[in-house]
């Protein structure tokens, strides 16, 4: 069996099971996750969400929210006002 085929069949619990192992560095029955389980776990988890989760719900999705308008929101420079203070004079 191919890499992408075990991915193309796994199921959806298997899935939940490696995401929560890769989040929590154990697996369910306790035991630690080693460093290369956990490259591997992971390397499954990203390819099986880009096949059967929307965008939204993938490892890694960052929200870029949108803006409505050419200019973002963020209030304009407003310049610095110096107050005298007793080491200033």
């Amino acid at each position: 069996m191919q890499y992408q085929d075990a991915i193309d069949q796994m199921p959806p619990e298997i899935y939940e099971r490696l995401r929560q192992a890769v989040e929590l560095g154990r697996w369910p029955d306790g035991s630690p996750v080693s460093p290369e389980q956990r490259d591997h776990a992971l390397q499954a988890v990203i390819a099986w969400g880009e096949k059967h989760l929307p965008p939204e719900q993938r490892v890694g999705y960052i929200d870029k929210g949108h803006k409505a308008g050419e200019v973002c929101d963020d209030p304009a420079e407003v310049p610095l006002a110096w107050r005298n203070s007793p080491d200033r004079t």
